[in-house]
């Protein structure tokens, strides 16, 4: 395996990978128990249409490859994911909804909440530059290929982030426990760029100052203790989905 390559394993993460054309692919190993299968039949159809080499390997070449058991004798070596230039992530869309997932330390909890937001409906993702790159494959498990799907771009800091979306008019929005609105009193069906901050290392108390506006999450139960990033990312970008099917309704 060559420096900067990263391993995607499972027939979701490749599959995913090869449709939105995220990262160059070099090299896909398919165990030989499984190569008549759906998803590796799929995965020697696309790679072929691709022009990427396919190899079938025993189960201990896999292995070694393998950072996991979940890869169901499915291995792809790929490059360094492809990202948009911010300005032109969900741009030509008419009230946007893009997320920056900022602090987020754990893999798992990273990808999953991609997983939230690609489920949700969200147009687009800003990343600071470290992209989980050696992790990825961690990543594309666990958003079940979202990782790969999601329209994505870079932004040196949130700060930088936030204020090239708010030229473009959108509302600057995070979770907040202080001088909050209820979310589900808050208006989500315009233009919106949720920054969500991870459990240990959160958004900054300036940046919360300077945004647009303060979420909190109502509990259905007196308890003192914040949501996790997965679930609060997934409550609020589910919120955003339901006012905005709604408005379309109404209309």
């Amino acid at each position: 395996m060559a420096d900067g390559e990263v391993v995607l394993e499972g027939g979701i993460a490749i599959l995913a990978a090869l449709e939105s054309a995220s990262r160059p692919i070099t090299r896909i190993f398919i165990e030989s128990r499984v190569r008549f299968e759906r998803d590796a039949a799929r995965i020697r159809r696309m790679a072929a249409d691709a022009g990427v080499a396919v190899e079938i390997a025993d189960a201990g070449q896999i292995a070694v490859l393998a950072q996991g058991k979940t890869h169901g004798g499915l291995i792809a070596l790929a490059g360094e994911r492809r990202t948009l230039p911010l300005e032109a992530l969900a741009a030509g869309i008419d009230s946007p909804f893009v997320a920056m997932l900022d602090g987020i330390e754990d893999p798992y909890n990273f990808g999953q909440a991609i997983r939230a937001l690609y489920a949700a409906g969200a147009d687009g993702l800003v990343l600071r530059p470290r992209s989980w790159m050696s992790a990825a494959g961690v990543v594309a498990r666990a958003s079940a290929g979202a990782s790969e799907r999601m329209p994505t771009a870079v932004a040196e800091t949130v700060e930088g982030a936030a204020e090239a979306f708010r030229g473009r008019g959108m509302q600057i929005v995070v979770a907040a426990k202080e001088r909050a609105v209820p979310l589900y009193e808050a208006d989500l069906t315009g233009g919106v760029f949720l920054v969500i901050g991870g459990e240990k290392r959160g958004i900054t108390r300036s940046f919360a100052e300077s945004a647009d506006l303060r979420l909190s999450i109502p509990y259905g139960r007196e308890y003192s203790h914040s949501l996790g990033t997965v679930a609060a990312t997934a409550v609020i970008a589910f919120e955003v989905l339901r006012q905005r099917r709604a408005l379309r309704r109404d209309r």
